[in-house]
């Protein structure tokens, strides 16, 4: 059985992992009204991972017997300045949650929940990979500045993202 404060701690974990799908799928909706199409798949796709995740501790905090608790999310921005406004947002989302994680993991060591802290190794490797990804977008952002072709290539570089598990 789970602790109430850890399971408390997972829920607002889940709460900031659907709060993430919620904010790539605003990302996409303004790509897609900039017809930054790549974009707007990029960021569809990183939204349903970001759902997936939710999920793995929405099933971690029912699986150890704690329960699930929905709480209502915060509006994401709406407006952006372009493509590097989104990706410095997103790199900075991303810091954040992996600040969030290894906070968990240090109160599921400190409460001795073997089984949390082996849950959230996954976590703590898929955020490298989340950082690291944003990062490398934002610099390609960067070093094409204001090249509206280098723009276009980085949108169609971005729309053959395949989905996780294809």
């Amino acid at each position: 059985m789970i602790s109430h404060s850890l399971t408390d701690a997972l829920n607002e974990q889940l709460k900031q992992e659907l709060y993430s799908s919620y904010l790539y799928l605003q990302m996409s909706a303004y790509c897609e009204s900039q017809n930054l199409p790549g974009f707007a798949h990029w960021m569809r796709l990183q939204s349903e991972e970001e759902r997936g995740h939710a999920m793995k501790f929405y099933d971690h905090i029912l699986d150890r017997g704690g329960q699930v608790v929905l709480a209502s999310l915060p509006q994401p921005p709406s407006d952006y300045q372009g493509p590097i406004a989104i990706f410095e947002l997103a790199l900075g989302h991303e810091q954040e949650i992996t600040s969030l994680i290894e906070q968990l993991y240090r109160q599921a060591e400190a409460e001795q929940d073997h089984s949390t802290q082996v849950f959230l190794q996954w976590f703590i490797s898929e955020q490298v990979e989340e950082e690291k990804t944003a990062s490398t977008v934002l610099e390609t952002l960067r070093m094409a500045g204001d090249n509206k072709v280098a723009l276009l290539m980085i949108d169609r570089e971005l729309g053959a993202r395949a989905a996780a598990g294809a």
